[in-house]
């Protein structure tokens, strides 16, 4: 069986879409789209994450779509980790239709100051996810490393999942490897962070990307963080503005030798606590 950690859906409105850069992604994605996909590359099941609309509808939109929908196993919610009303929001996901694939809470770091992990306020909303028993899942730059490692180590009780790798710039080849993986060794010390193969693609060149550019990355992460604490993630249909959920899939593949369990499955289903027939 295998698990695709990380997809999106989303509607051609979302407000970060209207980069002139992502016209080619800038429509709907709905769900026959994806299961056409999953039919494509031979993918069981997902895990179907936040797409950036920063609301609590979209939440409770997704959780009732998963609810209908086999294929999605599930899902991380938006929320606000400084909004004090954190825990109340959590629970009423819970409470309403698909409440109980709740998985985890992801806000929107990347787009907030290097340190902001390390912020009060954010630790307590981080806590409260972890109260909760959900994963904090961080979408991080690369620059934004450094607090991702401190924050583990405060919340040893939190289980995180990095996505993306922490968004390594692949474009710019042995350089940016080695800035990537200076950064990126103190996280994967941390046996609380699991990682998620995912997004490699939209950090190379879109165009002309292969698949040697994105081996060094992946066969650091194997190395670093061991094949029990990483993940496959197609990061559909963001990938699309490079290649297509199949290309991603054997790409990651081919670097891999094959479709490994531990990363193409059961990683997920442990970290998330998923429960799949």
């Amino acid at each position: 069986m295998i698990t695709d950690a990380h997809q999106h859906l989303w509607t051609a409105d979302y407000g970060w879409l209207a980069d002139p850069a992502l016209a080619r992604i800038r429509r709907d994605y709905g769900v026959e789209e994806l299961r056409r996909n999953l039919r494509i590359a031979g993918v069981d099941r997902t895990v179907l994450v936040e797409a950036g609309r920063c609301e609590a509808a979209e939440t409770t939109g997704f959780l009732a779509t998963a609810a209908d929908t086999p294929e999605i196993v599930g899902v991380v919610g938006w929320a606000s980790l400084t909004d004090p009303a954190l825990a109340d929001v959590v629970a009423g996901h819970r409470a309403g239709p698909g409440g109980e694939l709740l998985v985890g809470i992801r806000d929107q770091v990347q787009g907030q100051p290097d340190d902001h992990l390390d912020r009060p306020e954010v630790r307590a909303g981080l806590r409260t996810v972890a109260a909760a028993g959900l994963v904090n899942e961080l979408v991080v730059r690369a620059a934004q490393l450094p607090s991702v490692a401190r924050v583990a180590d405060a919340l040893p009780e939190s289980r995180f999942v990095l996505d993306h790798l922490g968004k390594p710039q692949v474009r710019a080849g042995a350089d940016g490897l080695a800035r990537w993986r200076e950064l990126i060794t103190p996280v994967a010390a941390r046996p609380n962070v699991v990682a998620k193969l995912s997004g490699l693609v939209a950090e190379a060149d879109w165009d002309h990307w292969t698949v040697a550019d994105l081996r060094p990355f992946v066969v650091a992460a194997v190395e670093l963080f061991g094949p029990d604490r990483l993940m496959f993630g197609s990061d559909w249909p963001v990938c699309e503005v490079a290649a297509s959920y199949a290309e991603v899939l054997a790409a990651i593949g081919a670097i891999l030798g094959g479709t490994p369990d531990d990363i193409f499955h059961s990683t997920a289903v442990s970290t998330y606590q998923l429960e799949i027939e």
